[in-house]
């Protein structure tokens, strides 16, 4: 059961790999100083100050997979990175979706951010792609969210579904070891990687479902005399609740209804048999 685990988590892991693609793949909400590392302010979204330096460990990954995998736990991961993702996934989605170059840590830190309000767009591990969010319509300054932009999403979101997520697991449980260590190093100490996944699967699967139709969004205000060159990376969403919601659920409903589903139908799978390996 516990291998069963493992494998919902690291294909969890491609999952929210994916989202942080799709994330790069639409419009930056607001511009903002790009950040090395991510900061950890208190949200609803993250979990209580653990009370020791230590804390048990919730969703520990068998340490008996893990030891035999054999991946060393320091050193230069990327070329190991770059030649194992193209085994596992092929060449051609490799290139074309993913950033390869200190990919541990890219990783972790898009994980750790879907669950907060914004995410640093140099460090996620994913390519963007050519085109523009655009709107139609409206009323006065809200507009609605073109229905042509989920297009632009659905080669991602075909490949997420349809990797194999066996062999998800193999790389997952080899590279675990790089994956805490640059876990720890952006500021978790102490934490444990896997539990942050579960926290995020869960925070994900509680994106609230909008009013039918794509919600309304309003370019986002700019002070100063120096007009705006690239409009289309400024919208927001024009309901305040939604525009609260972090990175990850906001996510969740830019893609549309159709990859929503796609998206939560896997989540929800993984999580069963999270439950299932837990029993």
């Amino acid at each position: 059961m516990k291998r069963n685990w493992i494998i919902a988590t690291a294909a969890f892991v491609l999952v929210a790999l994916g989202l942080g693609g799709l994330y790069m793949w639409q419009y930056r909400m607001r511009p903002v100083q790009v950040a090395e590392a991510p900061s950890a302010p208190a949200s609803a979204a993250e979990p209580a100050a653990p009370a020791a330096s230590e804390p048990a460990i919730r969703h520990p990954v068998e340490a008996s997979l893990a030891a035999s995998a054999a991946a060393p736990a320091s050193g230069d991961a990327a070329p190991q990175w770059n030649a194992l993702l193209i085994d596992t996934f092929g060449k051609s989605p490799v290139l074309r979706f993913l950033h390869t170059d200190d990919f541990s840590r890219r990783l972790v830190v898009t994980v750790d951010n879907l669950a907060r309000g914004h995410a640093a767009p140099s460090l996620w591990p994913v390519q963007t792609t050519p085109g523009r969010f655009s709107v139609s319509g409206g009323d006065g300054e809200l507009r609605n969210i073109n229905p042509a932009n989920a297009g632009r999403y659905t080669p991602l979101v075909q490949w997420i579904a349809s990797v194999d997520a066996k062999q998800a697991a193999a790389l997952y449980v080899r590279m675990y070891p790089q994956l805490q260590r640059a876990y720890e190093e952006v500021g978790y100490p102490g934490r444990y990687f896997n539990d942050r996944v579960v926290e995020v699967i869960d925070h994900l699967l509680a994106t609230p479902d909008p009013a039918p139709g794509a919600p309304l969004v309003q370019l986002t205000e700019v002070k100063g005399s120096v007009p705006s060159t690239q409009p289309w990376l400024r919208y927001e969403f024009a309901d305040p609740q939604l525009q609260s919601l972090s990175s990850g659920q906001r996510i969740m409903l830019r893609v549309g209804a159709q990859h929503r589903q796609v998206l939560k139908a896997k989540l929800a799978e993984l999580r069963r048999q999270i439950v299932a390996a837990n029993r």
